[in-house]
Order: structure tokens, then sequence, then C-alpha cells
């Protein structure tokens, strides 16, 4: 037989023996979708994304499916299967608005803001299509500098990390570092001396529930150490009434998560300093280095809406959840909501409050102390807890539940590294 022959028999063979592709029925088909919504909303993205696959796996197209699978690909940051699947889901469901939500964060977190504004737009976020579309001849974020690697020593530590900036090339001020937070905060009072270009508000939620306007503007530019960002958007908050100060003097911004993602960013507590590394292939290895150094933690991450940082923890080695990886809360290392409470055994009966301050206003906290806390496989006890500061709408606002905020507190004894392509957390407790 000749060798073509003998391919076109072996093509043949193959087509007659390859399984054929699972067809399913609509009730079958539903029953894997609402699978896939349940392990979604329990927060295990891998399963859920394996019985969505397997419910289009016949190309029958299904809306609810294939948005969702764009959506645990954008948690993951995989930013190109994201964009293919969400674009399809737009066209299936054209009514919905939360696909082009998810869509205009991808393009978003990638500083495609010609491609995302209209579809903010299109969901009714007209300050910030505005804000934008205001950098159409720019490059956002675009960070200018020959160093690969710069070191901002911490003004203070603790309550909470705060380090110096500078605005446009000429205002000093500190920042209070908060991941928290998405976009670099300004006060508005230093934002009209420093010239910052506004586009609106929209409402924001903040700690205990309060909401607060938060405007949305643009500067020309921040540098952090070695480091100037040119062409930053902003959003503007009063921190002036922040009970923090480093030697009298006011804080007029946070430095949220959204500059972080644009770098390799490091807050080494021990050490006092925020640590930026470009997003080399030295760096790379480096960061690889140190994930597989002895005592290192590395702890799997997804990113949900603009900088909610969520990574599998356990509260009292009896509630396992997802926490939300917020370094902003001052005197406390955890919050969460009533739900968590119970499941962990926690009682606040007779516990003191007092009111404390969040980005929305003053605040009505109860502290208490969580005997056992791990994120991943790194383990605390005795942290300071404060319930109250953990808005109630964060439990369910993604679609899956958030169980509380693992903060300053838990972090402490760590160097803590956020690398945002291979989303990881890298913590390495100090000697």
């Amino acid at each position: 037989m000749s060798r073509s022959l003998v391919l076109i028999s072996t093509l043949a063979a193959t087509v007659l023996f390859a399984s054929p592709a699972p067809t399913f029925s609509s009730d079958e088909r539903e029953d894997l979708v609402k699978r896939g919504d349940e392990l979604f909303r329990e927060g295990h993205f891998a399963e859920a994304e394996e019985a969505y696959r397997e419910a289009i796996a016949d190309h029958v197209p299904h809306g609810q499916a294939t948005m969702r699978l764009g959506e645990i690909a954008l948690l993951g940051n995989r930013y190109k299967e994201a964009e293919r699947y969400l674009k399809k889901a737009i066209k299936l469901l054209p009514n919905d608005r939360q696909p082009k939500m998810l869509l205009a964060e991808t393009y978003y977190r990638q500083d495609d803001y010609d491609r995302a504004a209209p579809l903010f737009r299109a969901a009714g976020r007209e300050p910030v299509a505005d804000q934008l579309e205001s950098f159409k001849s720019v490059t956002p974020h675009d960070i200018v500098g020959k160093a690969d690697i710069t070191r901002l020593k911490f003004a203070q530590t603790d309550p909470l990390p705060i380090v110096q900036a500078r605005i446009n090339d000429k205002y000093d001020i500190y920042l209070l570092i908060d991941t928290g937070a998405a976009a670099l905060i300004l006060d508005p009072d230093f934002a009209n001396e420093a010239g910052a270009v506004r586009f609106g508000q929209s409402m924001g939620t903040f700690a205990g529930g309060k909401q607060a306007p938060i405007q949305h503007a643009r500067i020309d530019s921040v540098r952090l150490g070695e480091f100037t960002i040119k062409n930053v958007p902003v959003a503007l908050l009063p921190t002036g009434r922040l009970p923090f100060a480093v030697e009298g003097q006011r804080i007029d911004g946070i430095l949220g998560t959204v500059i972080f993602y644009h770098f390799f960013a490091t807050l080494d507590y021990p050490n006092g300093e925020l640590v930026l590394r470009r997003k080399t292939d030295h760096a790379r290895e480096e960061l690889d280095t140190l994930a597989g150094s002895p005592g290192t933690h590395t702890v799997p991450f997804w990113l949900a809406g603009s900088h909610w940082i969520v990574a599998w923890g356990e509260v009292n080695k009896r509630e396992r959840c997802l926490l939300h990886a917020d370094t902003g809360l001052a005197g406390g290392g955890f919050t969460c909501p009533e739900s968590t409470l119970k499941a962990a055994g926690i009682d606040l009966t007779g516990l003191p409050s007092f009111e404390g301050m969040g980005g929305g206003g003053p605040v009505k906290v109860t502290p208490f102390v969580v005997d056992d806390l791990a994120l991943g496989d790194a383990r605390q006890q005795k942290i300071q807890g404060l319930f109250g500061g953990q808005p109630s709408s964060g439990e369910h606002r993604h679609g899956f539940r958030i169980g509380g905020i693992i903060s300053h507190g838990f972090f402490r004894p760590y160097t803590l590294t956020f690398d945002f392509e291979r989303m990881r957390l890298l913590l390495t407790p100090s000697e």
C-alpha cells in the first residue's frame, strides 16, 4: 500500500473511531448550567468552568454558560479568553448589562480605554466613560524611568503603611496604601490645588455599608520612587478626615490596587517599604525563586471587579471561605459578615463597640479576636477582628460569597507580594 493510501486510511480510522461530541436535551443542558451556577456561587471556579464548558460542548449556544466562562476567565486575568466568551455572551444576551460590564472591565484592566469607554457608557456609567475617553491620545499608566525596581520607605507602618509620592511633578503628598481601593484616590481639596480634571461622580459603598459619592478625574502624573506614572485616572474622595497623619501632615490620597497591578508590587512590612518591580523576565525569575523558597506561602487568588483580590482562607478552623485581601483595615486583621461569625463560632454578646471612620463616614465597630486565621497555608493566631468593617453588600456582590476581609493585622509579619500575571500572593514571614 502506498504511503498516501496509508495516510488516508489512518485519517479515516481516526474519524470513524473518534468520540462523537456529546449531545444534550434542553433539560440536561440546563442541569449542567445550574450545577455550574451553584459551584460559581460557592467560589469553586475551576469546577464551575468544567460544568459550563460541558454545557456548550455540543456547540449549542447558551448565554449564561458563555457569560460565566468569560467571567471566570476574567477572574484569572485570562484576557483573550475572557474577551472571546464575553463578546459571544453579549450577542446571546443583548439586553443583559452584566456581560457588557465584564467586557468593559476586561479592557479596563489592560488600559484599553478606547474599547472600555463605550461599554461603560452603554451600561449607564457616563462619568467613567467620559474619564476614559479623555485618554484617547495618550497612553494611560505610562511608566517612565530607567530603573527596573524602586523601593519606597514607609513614612509609617502602623496603623497602616504610608508612603510619599509626587503629583504632577510639583506636589509632594502622603498616600495611604490600601488594596481595598481601586484607582489612585486623591482628596478633592488637594485635587483642586493640583489641577485634576473632573468628569462627574458616581456612588461608592464603603465600610459598614456606608455610601458616598466618588468623583472621577485624571492627573498628569504620580511619581513613586524611581518611577513616574503618566496619564493617571484617579478617584476623588475626602481623605483628610481619615484618622491618620505623618508628623502632623494629613493624608491626601490612597494608593490602591490598580497601580499595583501595573507592577510586581511588594509590601515589605518587616522592613517597612513598598517595592515596585517592572514586569521583566528577570523579575519573573525572582518571583519564581521566591515562590519555591522554604517558608514562602504561595496563595492563588482571583480578581473580581476593579480591586477585589479574593483567595481561599479559613476562620477558626471551622469556616472555609473566600476572603478579600484588603490591606486597609486599620487596627485589625479581619472583618466579616454575621454569617461568618456564626459559622466560625464567634460570639459578640457583651462586647463593647466604638465608632470608627471608613471611606463613607463613621462606622460602628465591635472588636473581637479570631483564635486562628488562615489565607491559603499561611496561618496566624489571635488576630484582632473588627465587626462592622465589611459592607453587607460585599458578601455576595460578585455572584459568589466572600466570607470576610483579611487585612493589615494578619499580613503584618510578612513580606507580601502581588503577582497579577500568575495570580498568586507570595507571603514570606520575617526571619
